[in-house]
């Protein structure tokens, strides 16, 4: 861990070396200070409570950097990784790297803005400084290394009263044949009263190397908003991938996120969002798909801060060959936030017996006048169910994909987007082939 930790320090300042004017800018000073956190703070071990099921060491093993070169990239290329059939403006990052020549935001309501995270903070000095890092605390050596390292990514303003038709699908492509590559976008999300948008976020391997991302992306759904979130990890077998989604939510907002996760060796997903005034409405909707020796963590914490608000949280999870699963959910109800309404459930099918998962619903309440329930199952298939479509003439392997995407089929019931539904289905049926 020492060795790693001295490996990022030592080329944080070989990058900033190369930074020339932008090192005396007031952002760098940000990522001084977070470097310097960094120093004094460890990567999570087993022996810390919100990592006890996930070791991290297999990262540590390896000397990702970000990559000295751009992939060649045209935009006929891209249009391998759009969601077909659907209409989308398209943002592109390589390697954390926004792409303006490979993106295509065309017909955006004016006043919308969607740039790059590096530009923005030349352009919107005033905008950057109000939100990031707003919600966060360097709690661990992933956080404050993201924002030690925070050159670039994607920022989308969405002004008031604007309401988006299209989703903004953003592509993240990761890899490279001669180098280890750390990806370390940071996006910002801002959306104003009123508005309406949905944001696909989804993340592709490009070559058949290691890679590390480690990413923030920090969301702002103004008074009336309605903001989708979807989250697509398909990433190779040999990626690591830590992520964190921090949320806030004002009066009387909708705040909708999808956290799907297929990809990836060891994956980590922490999906936060603070209710911070009256009225809002939150869904979370999460499902893992995993099998060879595949780790998936998924931490979310929903907070309470506010009367009459409502939450609602499903994640599944369908594990097999020896694949291992983690999902520990807290809704936390604080004292003023009466009224509440929070529901949290959690349901894993085991595929085999060297399958494990380990589950952790919580509820912590400090308010008197709420109605909130949480529960979990782990189980194996329905014997019966199976042996039901089997008498039917269906095999044995098309009897259990075809319960399986029943199964999950309820976390996606409520994506009104025919091609993004299609597509995750297709994401499933492949992910299945027995």
């Amino acid at each position: 861990m020492t060795y790693t930790k001295n490996w990022y320090i030592d080329n944080f300042k070989k990058l900033e070396s190369k930074l020339n004017g932008e090192t005396k800018s007031e952002f760098h000073n940000i990522r001084k200070d977070a470097i310097e956190v960094f120093e004094r703070l460890d990567f999570p071990t087993l022996k810390n409570e919100e990592w006890k099921y996930t070791s991290v060491s297999p990262i540590l093993n390896y000397g990702f950097l970000p990559v000295s070169k751009n992939e060649d990239f045209n935009s006929k290329q891209v249009k391998d990784y759009q969601i077909t059939g659907m209409k989308s403006h398209i943002v592109v990052l390589v390697n954390g790297v926004f792409r303006e020549d490979l993106s295509n935001t065309n017909g955006l309501p004016a006043g919308t803005i969607i740039s790059g995270f590096g530009k923005a903070l030349d352009d919107n000095k005033l905008i950057i400084k109000d939100y990031f890092n707003k919600n966060l605390k360097n709690e661990n050596g992933f956080v404050a290394l993201n924002t030690a390292y925070s050159f670039d990514g994607v920022f989308i303003f969405i002004p008031d009263n604007v309401v988006i038709e299209n989703p903004i699908q953003i592509i993240n492509l990761t890899g490279s044949d001669n180098e280890l590559v750390l990806s370390q976008p940071r996006n910002i999300i801002i959306a104003g009263k009123n508005s309406s948008a949905s944001i696909i976020d989804t993340y592709f391997s490009i070559s058949e190397n290691e890679t590390f991302t480690n990413n923030i992306t920090e969301i702002f759904a103004g008074e009336s908003s309605n903001v989708k979130f979807i989250k697509i990890q398909n990433e190779n077998d040999k990626s690591y991938h830590i992520s964190r989604t921090q949320a806030e939510q004002k009066r009387n907002s909708v705040y909708t996120t999808y956290t799907i996760t297929t990809g990836g060796s060891l994956v980590r997903n922490d999906n936060n969002v603070l209710l911070n005034d009256e009225g809002c409405e939150t869904h979370f909707f999460g499902l893992y798909l995993t099998d060879g020796k595949q780790h998936v963590d998924n931490h979310t914490w929903i907070d309470h801060a506010k009367p009459r608000c409502v939450s609602n949280e499903l994640y599944k999870g369908v594990l097999n060959d020896s694949s291992t699963g983690v999902f520990n959910g807290k809704v936390f109800v604080r004292p003023d936030a009466q009224k509440t309404n929070a529901y949290q459930s959690n349901n894993n099918i085991l595929l085999t017996k060297e399958a494990s998962v380990d589950t952790k619903p919580q509820l912590e309440i400090y308010a008197d006048d709420v109605r909130c329930k949480h529960g979990e199952t782990v189980g194996q298939l329905d014997d019966e169910s199976v042996f039901y479509l089997r008498s039917r003439g269906i095999p044995k392997d098309e009897a259990i994909r075809v319960l399986i995407r029943a199964f999950a089929d309820d976390i996606f019931e409520n994506i009104t987007n025919e091609p993004l539904h299609e597509h995750i289905q297709k994401l499933i049926f492949e992910k299945l082939k027995f």
